[in-house]
């Protein structure tokens, strides 16, 4: 973990500092100086350690319709460093370690004080370009141009000005580059397995797509005692990454022959999965996963993002008459505040596991490299360090 340092230098003036920017949907990353704004009340401005890169962020950068929008600072997996505070901020201070997320939790609302839900009321998820409060940016190039948020975090930047309900404090001394898989896709697909499907022992799961949300959804059944864990990937190779996470068995949709998936995991099941997730954004697969699942008790956990408008139509009948449960799920269901410090001390007791889900790390400047990597299926996670 890096040390805690407080410099007070820079307080309330604009910074100016090093991001990657994409300047045109598919194009490489352009790093270059920009003017970081300082916080306004209840903003921080964090110095980011170092950032992960998740295929959320490929798929945005790639999208030339809205909500795709550029100019655009990328990046929602980090961790960093406060450098200073807005008005009315208290939960943080100068020099505290903590990990942004793209889901709020203002601690406020009937949704934050409930357990029933993890999407709050007052600060509602969307793919907004802008901060949360009045809607503006915190980042321009040096020719004065507005340069567009993403997810609230854009940790593409060696600084960057996030909400305070987007910012959970971290006091466990978890190494940064292995804290900052915390912020996105581990813990959408522990708290998956945990939180919204509930997993539990001796039960059946299917995961589609052994991307990082699916290993980590493997990781969460197997820490809940699951007595049998399917792997479903196009990707032959991903079954023996899976196993460290809990894969029990494997199927390749491409070699099933004469049989559909739904009939190959319905007889390994001997009925079908009791818990099926879909982690890869696909509304095909979103139907098998839900062919697949038990009746009269199964549940379909839909993580992967699909395409804006694209429309889910399922057999009336069949969701009367089976019984099952078909539902999405942002974060996993965790409360990123209350739940992510639990994930980094499962870490830090030898629990949960985060090493493996490391493939890559690198310097920022070789951030496009990352995105090949991601993209031409090499990597899992890659870690990029700003300072290095």
């Amino acid at each position: 973990m890096a040390e805690k340092q407080v410099s007070g230098t820079t307080d309330g003036k604009p910074i100016r500092c090093r991001a990657a920017v994409a300047r045109a949907p598919g194009e490489p990353l352009v790093i270059e100086e920009v003017m970081v704004a300082p916080p306004k009340a209840h903003e921080v401005r964090i110095k980011i350690i170092c950032t992960s890169l998740c295929y959320s962020d490929i798929t945005f950068w790639k999208m030339k319709d809205p909500p795709g929008s550029f100019p655009r600072i990328f990046g929602h997996e980090a961790i960093g460093m406060v450098e200073s505070v807005g008005d009315s901020v208290d939960e943080v201070t100068e020099g505290d370690i903590v990990i942004p997320q793209f889901l709020a939790q203002c601690r406020e609302c009937a949704v934050c004080t409930s357990n029933k839900s993890n999407l709050c009321a007052k600060f509602p998820f969307e793919m907004s370009l802008w901060m949360h409060r009045d809607g503006t940016s915190r980042f321009t190039d040096l020719k004065g141009q507005t340069l567009h948020h993403f997810l609230f975090i854009s940790a593409f930047s060696e600084y960057t000005v996030v909400d305070i309900t987007h910012i959970t404090k971290l006091d466990a001394e978890i190494p940064p580059n292995r804290a900052c898989l915390l912020s996105c896709g581990v813990s959408t697909g522990v708290g998956a397995a945990w939180r919204a499907a509930n997993v539990d022992e001796d039960s059946t799961v299917a995961i589609f797509g052994l991307g990082v949300i699916g290993l980590a959804v493997a990781e969460g059944a197997r820490l809940r005692g699951a007595k049998q864990i399917i792997g479903v990937d196009t990707n032959t190779q991903k079954y023996e990454i899976g196993k460290t996470f809990g894969i029990t068995d494997f199927v390749n949709p491409t070699n099933c022959q004469d049989k559909s998936l739904a009939e190959v995991i319905n007889e390994m099941t001997d009925g079908g999965a009791d818990y099926c997730f879909e982690c890869v954004g696909l509304t095909n697969l979103m139907h098998e996963a839900f062919a697949c699942c038990r009746k009269g008790w199964g549940k379909t956990i839909v993580l992967g993002v699909e395409k804006p408008g694209t429309q889910l139509s399922l057999n009336s009948l069949v969701i009367l008459h089976s019984g099952k449960t078909l539902m999405g799920s942002l974060f996993g269901g965790f409360k990123p505040k209350t739940d992510i410090p639990v994930l980094a001390k499962s870490y830090m007791d030898r629990e949960l596991q985060l090493d493996d889900f490391v493939t890559h790390e690198m310097k920022f400047d070789d951030i496009n490299r990352a995105f090949n990597l991601l993209m031409e299926g090499k990597c899992l996670r890659c870690v990029i360090w700003m300072d290095k």
